[in-house]
């Protein structure tokens, strides 16, 4: 029987997590840590924890008796305050694995993201987990991506009774996610960089909350991309929702970003570019064969499911 942390419990995808792993007749205890505490769930326990906070985590996991830490504190989209998430994602991970060292768990599960590989020109056309994570400097979420997983490197070495499950996820889409992909497809064009495909892979949430309760109980360690399979192009993704493409050569958005962010009309700069050119497509043959979990939705059945939840997305093409 595994009694489980999760922290990051209350977010959206901690919530996800939560319920499948209160499904599972082998987990005896979940335990959701969170800024604050949202609307009760039966079978969870909620704490309020704050893992910037060095000296309350440790305890926590004594009076608890956790073995499996599933680690979800993040935060996507900081807007300015990138101080925030780099004390959250990576100094906050830096805790976690310490307070778990220190009371002897047995397995952390960590969601990292395809952002460690970074969105770079020379991305191979499929990225399995055997390339190397560049991340980008310029992409405070990326480059803290790849600070995580260099620390969870450092830990795999000099403490390898710390079992550890690494997610690379891919853009996770669900019933109620807003976030900076699902806004592209907003508005009435859909944003295309010239000469640039950039495809997509999606991952549905049940399929992400499925895939960490396997690991928090009886999968394998290791480390693992997290994505349905195949992938879209924007032109696929503007076809489906009837939207005609925008297409702006990079250059010229890179300096339009420049400007905005220069006069505080958005958070986004120049790094934006790569980003959006350079999508690292992230293999899950690995996460199939391996770790014994195929995803039950692909990534154009996870898109037609976001679209499910979300008729407004659809423009109805003029016949």
């Amino acid at each position: 029987m595994t009694r489980v942390l999760i922290t990051g419990g209350g977010g959206f995808l901690g919530t996800h997590v939560a319920a499948a792993l209160a499904a599972r007749d082998d987990v005896e205890l979940i335990v959701s840590a969170d800024l604050r505490i949202g609307t009760p769930r039966a079978g969870v326990v909620d704490v309020v924890v704050d893992v910037t906070d060095p000296d309350t985590l440790a305890p926590l996991l004594r009076t608890h008796r956790i073995d499996a830490v599933v680690h979800l504190a993040a935060i996507v989209d900081p807007g300015r305050d990138v101080d925030r998430e780099y004390r959250v994602d990576v100094t906050g991970t830096a805790h976690v694995l310490a307070a778990c060292v220190e009371t002897g768990v047995r397995r952390i599960v960590v969601s990292s993201s395809g952002a460690a590989y970074g969105y770079h020109r020379d991305n191979p056309e499929w990225i399995d987990e055997d390339q190397p994570l560049r991340g980008n400097d310029a992409f405070p979420y990326s480059r803290h991506k790849r600070l995580v997983e260099e620390m969870l490197a450092e830990y795999r070495e000099s403490h390898p009774a710390l079992e550890q499950v690494v997610f690379r996820i891919g853009t996770i889409l669900g019933p109620t996610v807003q976030n900076q992909i699902t806004a592209l497809w907003d508005g009435r064009r859909i944003l295309r960089i010239t000469g640039s495909d950039s495809p997509f892979v999606f991952v549905w949430v049940d399929d992400v909350a499925a895939a960490m309760a396997r690991a928090a109980t009886d999968g394998p360690a290791g480390i693992f991309n997290v994505a349905g399979d195949g992938r879209m192009t924007v032109a696929e993704i503007a076809d489906r929702l009837g939207k005609p493409t925008l297409t702006i050569p990079a250059g010229v958005l890179s300096a339009a970003l420049r400007i905005g962010r220069a006069l505080r009309v958005t958070v986004h700069g120049p790094e934006k570019v790569p980003f959006l050119r350079y999508r690292p497509v992230l293999a899950n043959r690995r996460l199939r064969e391996r770790f014994g979990y195929t995803p039950a939705l692909t990534s154009r059945q996870a898109f037609e499911a976001y679209l499910d939840a979300h008729p407004g997305v659809v423009t109805t093409p003029t016949t």
